[in-house]
């Protein structure tokens, strides 16, 4: 499973937003998403990847870009 469709997922689980209905371009915020609930979802991430995301991408809008984000962790974590 690629780590967009795992995120996808967890964003199902925790949110209860359909898979499908997350476009990886768009805003999570547009999904209703907030700071709040983006910073819960990046502590989800990290408990679920066993990584630690970087606190240095107060940016990131799309799944997409949370996506690269956490390949780059777990590469990090590998090397």
């Amino acid at each position: 499973m690629s780590t967009l469709a795992e995120l996808q997922d967890l964003i199902h689980q925790k949110y209860g937003i359909a898979p499908e209905e997350l476009d990886p371009q768009a805003s999570m915020r547009e999904k209703g998403m907030d700071s709040l609930a983006l910073a819960e979802f990046v502590f989800a991430i990290e408990d679920h990847f066993k990584i630690e995301v970087p606190d240095d991408n107060p940016n990131i809008d799309t799944l997409a870009e949370l996506a690269a984000l956490v390949d780059k962790a777990r590469l990090a974590k590998v090397a």
